[in-house]
């Protein structure tokens, strides 16, 4: 039995064909752009078959005659029992001219060539959507009680079951799919579609909320889901069998699930919160539309919904859908199928196997190099205060991954130290000499940025100074402040200012500022360190809200303790758990790759949150660590060359286990 295929390599197209390849002496025909050619060796692999069952016919849907020549159509005249045609866009996101084009234009074509060819019988695949958004039940035999075809991808499916029905000289059958997710045994799917558009969703909700803890989600009308292995064996199973000419048949779930339910299984399956308490949607509908339209005329509002669509993959119009209000009777469908043990499957058994799919090879996370070769290969990257410390070590790791790795400091006997070690790696770094606390030598420094490098792609504000003394000790060293401002507030600024022109320009860049935990726990005799810190936080946050539109990432990270050369005058702090250079390092790669607008320790996060719920239980708890912890000789002027560190009472180390990372 011959049969011929349009859209015989689509997601149902290629299954269908590998279904009617099983039947004995069974030949496909099929249509093939010239462009497509490639696809061929990979589906011959799927179906399992050479070219001389499945036969390619070189042509187009959107050309008259098919693009076909005339010793191919004669050739095929009066041979075709069934003709198949799934070829579509099968996309609510589409363009609508193309749609129109393929849809309709490519149906009337499909259509005029199989009345030439006197096929035997004429299967169009088309779908729910035909409908529109009816009010009420859809029977099988309505087409012309459509309702609210505003919808592009509605009209135009709805338009070429008109032309099957209108055009057509030869027996035909009509097949309208519900939303068609992947396979029930393998979850195998080839794009994101329909409720794939919610799972990322799901897994953010994952991500932030325990699985224990219920949540609120959405109650909505009725979605029809439908897994491809039962559309390409009802559509088999109907197209072979006698009497059935003439009729539409609705491959659908006789018992579909509403939103909220359908997005509560997919929330069991990808072991996320279970969304208990549901709004109905349906509550929106007693907002007067023009109040609606108002609104999202605001650009405030227009533009946060356009941002939280955009970045939860959401088409603009999924939320139209919501409130889906049709129903689709499959009477006739369930009589042809009766007897052959083909049904729909319960979605609540096999939505964990769509999921486990998803997440293994859809997930459009996976497709983001989150490498740190992939982020700074070939680009340029600055770590200012790079000759020792947190800012080699991240220097190291980012020569490593190919970057044009820059660091600058003020001595030049340790930059020159620290470019040999990197080219001792087998790596490339260059230096530069610069005092960041003088604002000129700031701007000679982006001035030769600018000339030699066209700017920079990742800048880390790394260099700081920090002082370990109590207020109390700091009433005749107003400079100590200054100091620190100097450096860690206004060189960072002056630094990142000078080279965000370019950033702009390009509309790509990414800034991370090293900050501290003491910013977070407001950590006792670090008021100049801490002070200067915080505000660069603030300024970074500022910034990073007027630069969220062009393409510009502002990350801070609030690192813990790290055993660099700035702790080491502190000989308590040869005592007390700290990060080493290269896990700080870590640190600035995890900020680099991922881009966050924070990255803070639990005990730092903990120590916000006490602040600012608690706030006298954690002013407590912090001067508890100042009565604790003297201040270092250093800070009472009474510092001795090769002086001991000294010996931790067994409180003082009980404490500083329990707060590893901060500053006493």
């Amino acid at each position: 039995m011959a049969y011929f295929v349009t859209g015989a390599s689509g997601f149902i197209g290629k299954r269908l064909v590998r279904k009617l390849l099983e039947r004995r002496g069974a030949v496909v025909y099929f249509l093939v752009r010239d462009a497509s050619r490639e696809k061929l060796a990979p589906l011959y692999e799927y179906w399992g078959v050479s070219a001389k069952r499945a036969i390619p016919v070189l042509g187009d849907i959107a050309a008259q005659g098919l693009g076909m020549k005339a010793p191919q159509r004669k050739e095929l005249h009066g041979k075709i029992r069934h003709f198949f045609h799934l070829a579509a866009i099968y996309d609510l996101k589409a363009d609508a001219e193309d749609q129109v084009r393929v849809n309709v234009e490519g149906t009337r074509n499909v259509v005029k060539f199989a009345n030439e060819l006197k096929a035997g019988c004429f299967h169009h695949v088309s779908s729910i959507a035909a409908a529109g958004m009816f009010e009420g039940v859809f029977r099988e035999d309505m087409f012309e009680e459509a309702e609210n075809l505003e919808n592009p991808y509605f009209s135009t499916k709805h338009m070429s079951e008109g032309i099957v029905r209108g055009d057509l000289k030869i027996p035909w059958r009509i097949y309208r799919p519900g939303s068609v997710v992947g396979d029930s045994r393998t979850g195998e799917m080839d794009k994101i579609d329909g409720p794939y558009y919610f799972f990322k969703l799901i897994q953010r909700l994952r991500q932030i909320v325990p699985p224990w803890m219920p949540t609120i989600g959405i109650e909505g009308g009725r979605i029809n889901i439908v897994p491809v292995d039962f559309v390409v064996d009802a559509m088999d199973h109907i197209a072979h069998q006698p009497h059935l000419d003439g009729k539409c048949f609705h491959l659908v779930d006789p018992e579909p699930m509403r939103v909220g339910e359908v997005l509560s299984v997919f929330a069991r399956a990808a072991h996320a919160p279970s969304m208990a308490l549901r709004i109905n949607a349906a509550l929106l509908g007693f907002i007067p539309r023009g109040v609606k339209k108002s609104l999202m005329a605001l650009t405030p509002i227009r533009r946060i919904r356009q941002a939280v669509m955009k970045d939860l993959g959401l088409p603009d119009d999924i939320l139209d859908f919501v409130n889906y209000p049709t129903r689709f009777d499959c009477r006739e469908s369930l009589a042809a199928l009766k007897g052959s043990g083909i049904a729909c499957p319960r979605l609540a058994d096999y939505a964990w196997v769509l999921w486990d799919y998803w997440e293994r090879h859809l997930d459009p996370d996976l497709f983001i190099d989150r490498t740190l070769k992939g982020q700074v290969g070939g680009k340029v990257v600055l770590i200012t205060g790079g000759s020792s410390g947190i800012g080699l070590a991240a220097a190291h790791k980012v020569a490593a991954a190919g970057a044009i790795a820059i660091v600058c400091g003020r001595d030049q006997v340790k930059l020159d130290e620290a470019r040999k070690e990197v080219e001792a790696a087998g790596h490339q770094l260059i230096t530069f000499a610069v005092d960041l606390a003088d604002m000129a030598d700031c701007d000679r420094m982006v001035k030769w940025l600018v000339e030699t490098h066209g700017g920079v792609d990742v800048l880390v504000n790394n260099a700081g100074r920090s002082i370990r003394r109590s207020i109390e000790g700091s009433y005749e060293r107003f400079h100590d402040f200054e100091r620190c401002m100097q450096l860690n507030y206004f060189g960072a600024l002056r630094t990142t200012m000078g080279l965000l022109p370019s950033m702009i320009a390009r509309r790509r860049g990414h800034v991370i500022n090293i900050s501290s935990i003491g910013v977070l726990t407001n950590a006792p005799r670090f008021s100049a360190y801490v002070a200067s810190k915080s505000a660069l936080d603030a300024w970074t946050r500022c910034a990073a809200s007027e630069f969220s539109d062009v393409g510009l990432k502002f990350t801070t990270i609030n690192m813990p303790l790290v055993r660099t050369p700035m702790i080491a005058p502190t000989n308590l702090y040869n005592n007390v758990p700290t990060l080493s250079p290269e896990e700080a390092g870590d640190l600035v790669v995890e900020a680099i790759v991922h881009k966050p607008d924070r990255i803070a320790t639990r005990l730092g996060i903990l120590g916000q949150v006490m602040h600012a719920v608690m706030p006298r239980v954690a002013q407590i708890v912090m001067n508890t660590s100042f009565r604790m912890f003297p201040d270092s000789e250093a800070a009472r002027g009474a510092a001795k060359d090769g002086a001991k560190p000294p010996q931790l009472t067994a409180d003082q180390v009980a404490f500083q286990q329990l707060m590893r990372g901060i500053h006493f």
